[in-house]
């Protein structure tokens, strides 16, 4: 219903902004660290409007990878759009999918609010279906797109480095 929004930012507080659009004012719920913007700031955000019996709550996402991520969140069993806020608040779209990608739970237990058993249902209920942010997360090398047998190679090293991640190595040790 409400793709987008962009305006001057009327108010703002923890998790929260108003923008205004065309005369309104529109409340959009975001991430902790977004709401680090003042009054008078121009803001573009990727939104999705999600409806109750008694509320009509706006989420808002500076890009569109984390739209993404928190529709496929709030599809999960058990996971509301505060949760799905909350996990996008402490991971970005590429840990998320490579958590996914293991099967490993642990970094979803880190949000306030996420059990073990929920973590564990993130991670089942998700398998398969954030693969594309793996590859488009490591396709770009400090800000350069690569191509052809680089793309290769850089696809070969996250999946390395992934492998022993799974095998409980420290991430620097495994970026290394």
């Amino acid at each position: 219903m409400i793709s987008s929004i962009r305006g001057e930012v009327l108010s703002a507080g923890v998790g929260w902004v108003v923008v205004a659009v065309g005369g309104l004012g529109f409340r959009v719920e975001v991430r902790a660290r977004d709401s680090g913007v003042h009054a008078g700031d121009y803001v573009g955000l990727h939104t999705q409007l999600v409806v109750r019996e008694d509320s009509l709550t706006l989420f808002g996402f500076p890009a569109p990878e984390e739209l993404e991520v928190f529709g496929f969140l709030i599809g999960v069993s058990g996971v509301g759009p505060r949760s799905a806020l909350g996990v996008l608040s402490v991971l970005t779209p590429f840990e998320i999918a490579q958590a996914v990608s293991l099967e490993d739970e642990k970094p979803f237990r880190k949000v306030s609010g996420i059990g073990p058993k929920t973590a564990k249902v993130i991670a089942v209920q998700l398998a398969g279906k954030l693969q594309h942010m793996l590859l488009s997360e490591h396709d770009h090398v400090a800000g350069q797109v690569v191509s052809g047998s680089d793309a290769g190679v850089v696809r070969v090293a996250a999946n390395v480095e992934q492998g022993l991640l799974g095998l409980g190595y420290p991430e620097a040790q495994a970026h290394a």
